[in-house]
């Protein structure tokens, strides 16, 4: 149904941050060099806590769409758990006002031109970037959307690829979308369901064979991702308004499938993937249980307490949205079977305790 707006990336240019080079240390059984790809108000680490960090095992995690709704979730929970995180961005400035100095002390800010040094010092990466799609379609943006996914993911495995091996990243966690499946109001996808032929099919089969190019030493975990909900972001801060004026209700028919997962949920995936070996191929990042669109909003308007009667019409959406209403109007049912495999504990299996948890 959606190619889950991870991150929009900011084409903008500024000055390159500066590097500090402190001397080596070990990491998970590799001699590597850190690298800081600091800005002017960063602070530099002393050796003494890099070596300690090493020592505790800590990672190294370089992020691409870490200004997104999840990339900063994700960020946020490594930090608490001591891992260092290199936010890779096409905007310095824009990853400091999200991220200011003063709540994120040392955190690693790099633009494009320090990428390749900041993911050659890493033991992970993970790529969320991808321009938003809840928009009007031209031939130009779907060009676009296409492309900032490709365009990132292949210069991220082509810097994991030119990696020294000693230096090289042991994984790599790449976002991908639902939207592979192609759309069904009957048929259940899994992991194992063929892909669709319309065009977010088209650019998610592209994204991943992308991200499969990377070294055969590198694990890959391919999270195809549903619809994300969450707190000040996702479909939720676009939905909400319309319900607390009274004005919420189904897009189009109501009754296309809404594959989702709690924003929660999601970053502990793909933080589990990080971190457990297990974690690799393709795997839906999505909730155990999908709802159709008219349960969604049922739902949604029980916990705020405002009706959801008031159906948007499909004709609406088409003259607002045009091509780009498919992402709204149809949908399809995603099970996550491979995270249930593999035992991936879910917080929020069911839409109704997933929507009181935001909003509560």
């Amino acid at each position: 149904m959606v190619i889950a707006e991870a991150a929009a990336l900011t084409w903008t240019h500024s000055v390159s941050p500066s590097l500090y080079i402190p001397q080596s240390f070990s990491v998970r059984g590799a001699r590597r060099f850190r690298v800081f790809c600091a800005s002017d108000q960063s602070q530099k680490v002393p050796v003494s806590e890099i070596q300690s960090r090493a020592e505790e095992n800590e990672m190294i995690v370089s992020i691409t769409g870490a200004t997104g709704f999840v990339g900063r979730r994700l960020l946020q929970k490594l930090r608490k758990d001591n891992h260092t995180v290199h936010v890779l961005t096409r905007s310095r400035s824009r990853a400091e006002l999200i991220f200011p100095v003063k709540d994120y002390p040392g955190l690693i800010v790099a633009e494009e031109p320090k990428w390749k040094d900041c993911i050659q010092m890493s033991n992970a990466v993970v790529n969320l970037a991808g321009m938003p799609i809840s928009t009007r379609w031209s031939s130009e943006i779907k060009k676009e959307i296409k492309d900032s996914r490709i365009r990132v993911t292949s210069k991220v495995v082509d810097y994991i690829n030119a990696s020294p091996e000693e230096n090289r990243p042991t994984v790599l966690v790449s976002a991908t979308a639902v939207g592979y499946y192609g759309t069904s109001e009957t048929q259940v996808f899994d992991e194992r369901s063929p892909s669709g032929n319309d065009y977010l099919a088209e650019v998610c089969r592209e994204w991943e064979a992308t991200a499969l190019k990377v070294n055969k030493d590198v694990r890959v975990a391919l999270i195809r991702i549903g619809v994300v909900l969450g707190k000040d972001g996702g479909a939720l801060a676009k939905m909400v308004p319309l319900f607390m004026m009274f004005a919420g209700g189904p897009l189009g028919s109501g009754q296309q499938w809404f594959s989702w997962i709690h924003v929660d949920d999601l970053v502990n995936l793909i933080y589990e993937a990080l971190i457990n070996p297990s974690y690799k191929g393709v795997i839906n990042g999505t909730a155990p249980n999908p709802v159709r669109l008219t349960e969604l909003c049922r739902q949604l308007g029980d916990v705020l307490g405002r009706p959801s009667w008031l159906p948007v019409p499909d004709f609406a959406l088409k003259v607002v949205l045009g091509e780009g209403a498919c992402v709204v109007l149809d949908g399809q049912k995603v099970v996550p079977a491979k995270a249930k495999e593999l035992g991936f504990p879910f917080k929020y299996p069911y839409v109704k305790d997933a929507l009181k948890a935001i909003l509560l």
